[in-house]
């Protein structure tokens, strides 16, 4: 969506050409392929490891740093590999949405118009907002040491509902047949 949302405001007149149906699939399959890959050494790694103590997860889902702390054996190589693998992956994205970011802001910037910076922020606004909840909830859910990993449940929570949860609800508030019924909700209470 950021790729999108540079291409739009940046090169509107050009949008269509750049953002055909071949461009289009080439993104979504390497998110797909992105997100198949990601976890195969994660996966390899967590299958070595012996389990001694209680084999009950007392969290909401089945998730890598649970399964960390049930291990009896060193969790060391997968915790490196969450480490430098949930870097890389979530570093670039992060990275290349936060400068496409840079780039339309400074598009946004140079518009003459009042109300073509207001809807050139209005379109991007919303898409921003899921990204920062979302990479928030994920640095903190994952990037901090792994003797903190037992409170793990609340940002999980975060990570996995509140997030998506939030997804439509932001979008949604674009919408301005949304934005003027709940005008008239608020205004007739």
């Amino acid at each position: 969506m950021a790729y999108d949302r540079y291409v739009a405001i940046c090169y509107p007149l050009r949008y269509m050409t750049i953002m055909n149906n071949s461009v289009c699939m080439w993104l979504a399959a390497a998110c797909w392929v992105m997100g198949l890959i990601e976890p195969i050494g994660h996966t390899i790694e967590m299958s070595k490891l012996s389990f001694c103590e209680s084999h009950t997860i007392n969290h909401f889902f089945c998730d890598i740093a649970v399964l960390m702390k049930l291990s009896c054996s060193s969790t060391l190589t997968i915790e490196l590999l969450t480490y430098i693998i949930g870097s890389l992956c979530t570093g670039i994205s992060f990275v290349l949405i936060i400068t496409s970011y840079i780039n339309i802001i400074s598009s946004i910037l140079k518009i003459q118009s009042i109300t073509g910076r207001r809807k050139a922020f209005s379109t991007c606004a919303s898409h921003l907002t899921v990204v920062f909840v979302l990479y928030g909830s994920i640095f903190v859910t994952y990037f901090r040491p792994a003797s903190t990993f037992s409170d793990n449940k609340i940002s999980s929570l975060a990570y996995i509902a509140i997030a998506p949860v939030f997804n439509p609800v932001i979008y949604s508030l674009k919408n301005t047949e949304l934005k003027k019924a709940l005008r008239k909700n608020t205004n007739s209470s």
